[in-house]
């Protein structure tokens, strides 16, 4: 039996502190294709400092979005680099 994918309200900050690793790659794709479709320009990607898996895992799927602008360490009052600013086109 195949499970319901959970529904999640598509706001411009994004925590991945709930996602099990295994599903970062796959969520962070439907997020930011979602969040594009709704027009957004600007979001946040929450990865949690840790060792940097989940940074790196989320950076190479920004760095493969075709309607990803750019993407950088978030300011220091917003996550630093436990988190990621990202710009859409």
């Amino acid at each position: 039996m195949e499970e319901e994918p959970i529904r999640i309200p598509i706001t411009d900050v994004f925590d991945l502190h709930t996602v099990p690793p295994r599903d970062v790659k796959a969520v962070v794709e439907e997020y930011l294709l979602e969040a594009h479709r709704l027009g957004f320009k600007a979001l946040r990607i929450i990865h949690g400092r840790g060792i940097g898996v989940q940074r790196e895992i989320v950076r190479s799927v920004l760095a493969r979005a075709s309607f990803v602008a750019g993407f950088a360490d978030a300011p220091a009052e917003a996550g630093g680099w436990g988190a990621t600013i990202v710009t859409l086109k």
